[in-house]
């Protein structure tokens, strides 16, 4: 998602509490996302797909697994910051937009949630 950035960038202090995984093709890691519970609510993050791969029903794959993790936990809520023009990828999932906006690195982002307690 940032491949003009230095790998610290996307590096979070709670990266050692979170799940992470990756989908590979080929032996090559084609995706990644990483979630992260706290009580009943988790937030996915750091999902990105590799361009060259994208459109191609790999990022897909790997949010409905974590939509399965999180339901297979206590959780109740789950949400990401979604970038603004991938709102309509995330909603075909359940997420639904909230009114929280913000901006970083010059993107616009919305903040998406799932209940997961409506099935």
């Amino acid at each position: 998602m940032w491949p003009e950035k230095d790998t610290a960038y996307v590096k979070l202090e709670e990266d050692d509490t979170g799940l992470h995984y990756g989908l590979f093709l080929n032996d090559v890691l084609t995706s990644v996302v990483s979630l992260f519970v706290k009580g009943e609510e988790a937030q996915f993050r750091k999902f990105a797909t590799l361009t060259a791969k994208q459109g191609q029903g790999c990022g897909s794959v790997l949010l409905k697994h974590v939509i399965a993790v999180a339901s297979e936990l206590t959780v109740k809520t789950l949400w990401c910051n979604a970038r603004a023009d991938k709102a309509g990828f995330y909603k075909r999932f359940g997420l639904q937009k909230t009114n929280k906006t913000f901006t970083k690195g010059g993107m616009a982002y919305v903040k998406m949630e799932k209940d997961l307690t409506q099935g």
